[in-house]
């Protein structure tokens, strides 16, 4: 395959990653707006009828364009229907990350569209609703848009900040940890902001903040579209013995298939 063909391939998966995170995006708006039904799920974290309507729309585009490849999804995976076996090349889709953001009305969730090949997320979309932000990351590059209606404008290229002495760290609004507290204390951490769902990934990604520390659970669906735009951007993610964080982790007792284990997501400095 020539460098032209795997480059419109790309823009072609892109686009369609794109136009399903809009889609669903659109979808949860008109939840958030007149409200739906909340429930709880097993390990007690909560659900909406807004999940689930926004990964059937992914789902539904994601396997009109690539059939012969498998979509691991949250609410698919928590009703015991995601895939009994993945292959190198597979999607990871959050249709609401942030949840307990929506429920809260706070405007920090997103929709999270990832495609991982070989444990590496090369390609995702994060999608802020509220904001009107679209995040992408691909082997081209990281960008920004504002979405305007049935566009997409004010394009902007991502790239992670080289950072002095002083960091800015990004953390967890709803799950914050003591083991959180004491890393920004290690680490001399000015400043830290507070942000629900990936969106975390993308301010380090736009170099608004310089590192993420994640001291708490997180599923690869969480995070992969996120670090796919990180890692376009110039960033890395790691796990605390400094290996990259990688993706289809499965039989992994006594843990959970796709558990992520802890991280820290780096922006242009490097691990300490």
């Amino acid at each position: 395959m020539t460098t032209e063909k795997t480059s419109l391939a790309t823009d072609a998966l892109m686009a369609v990653m794109q136009q399903a995170a809009l889609d669903a995006g659109h979808a949860i708006m008109r939840f958030y707006e007149t409200g739906c039904e909340i429930s709880l799920k097993p390990d007690a974290s909560p659900v909406s009828e807004a999940d689930h309507v926004a990964e059937a729309i992914i789902l539904k585009q994601l396997r009109a364009f690539l059939p012969e490849v498998s979509v691991v999804a949250e609410e698919e995976m928590a009703a015991g229907d995601g895939p009994v076996e993945i292959r190198e090349r597979f999607f990871l889709v959050d249709p609401l990350d942030g949840t307990k953001e929506f429920v809260l009305r706070n405007g920090d969730f997103t929709v999270n569209i990832a495609l991982i090949e070989n444990g590496v997320p090369v390609s995702g979309v994060v999608y802020a609703p509220v904001s009107g932000r679209l995040y992408c990351g691909s082997p081209a590059g990281a960008w920004q848009y504002d979405v305007q209606p049935d566009l997409l404008a004010a394009e902007t290229r991502l790239s992670v900040r080289e950072c002095g002495e002083q960091k800015t760290a990004v953390a967890s609004r709803s799950h914050n940890t003591p083991e959180t507290d004491a890393y920004l204390r290690e680490q001399a951490i000015v400043s830290c902001v507070s942000v629900g769902s990936s969106l975390k990934f993308c301010l380090v990604a736009s170099g608004q903040a310089d590192v993420y520390p994640r001291f708490s659970r997180t599923m690869e669906w969480d995070t992969a579209a996120g670090d796919a735009v990180l890692r376009a951007a110039g960033g890395k993610t790691l796990t605390l013995d400094n290996q990259p964080l990688i993706y289809g982790k499965r039989n992994q007792q006594p843990e959970s298939d796709y558990a992520n284990p802890f991280f820290i997501a780096y922006g242009g400095t490097e691990p300490a």
